[in-house]
């Protein structure tokens, strides 16, 4: 539960920051002047829409420091590029289908081949595998999942 007086020191921290007074602060991020005054006051506590209206309006306010202290103020864009380029990385490096048809319809079905050339290899392969595995104790298919639902199954030659 949020604290409502260090929740209203770190509001004035924010007032202070933009140099802005309630009034001004209340039309900014369009409530009425009252709501902000009894919320100062310590007569109301904040609402879920009253601080994303805050978000929403001062980008540079983190949620997590505004709700309970953690985080800073404002939010420390060294660490936020940081943040981004290893996000981009992420979405770099992970697997996307090159069609929706290679999209499997769930984790455990397999990915279509659309060559049917490429298709009937497969096929074949999976076959003579299934033949030759039953007396052995070889691998018999490798199967990696994505976490965006897609998966890749090799099958050692």
């Amino acid at each position: 539960m949020v604290n409502t007086d260090d929740f209203i020191k770190r509001l004035e921290i924010i007032l202070d920051y933009y140099s802005l007074n309630a009034s001004s602060f209340a039309d900014k991020i369009g409530v009425q002047r009252s709501s902000l005054s009894h919320l100062l006051s310590g007569r109301n506590k904040p609402s879920l829409d009253f601080i994303l209206k805050i978000l929403d309006v001062f980008p540079d306010v983190d949620l997590y420091w505004i709700l309970n202290g953690k985080g800073t103020f404002p939010k420390n864009t060294e660490r936020d590029k940081k943040e981004n380029a290893s996000e981009e990385t992420v979405k770099q490096n992970s697997p996307t289908p090159l069609s929706n048809e290679s999209i499997p319809e769930n984790l455990f079905s397999e990915i279509k081949n659309t060559n049917p050339i490429n298709a009937l290899e497969t096929k074949k392969t999976q076959t003579q595998n299934i033949a030759t595995a039953s007396n052995s104790s070889e691998i018999d298919k490798i199967v990696i999942f994505y976490k965006n639902g897609t998966f890749k199954s090799y099958v050692p030659d």
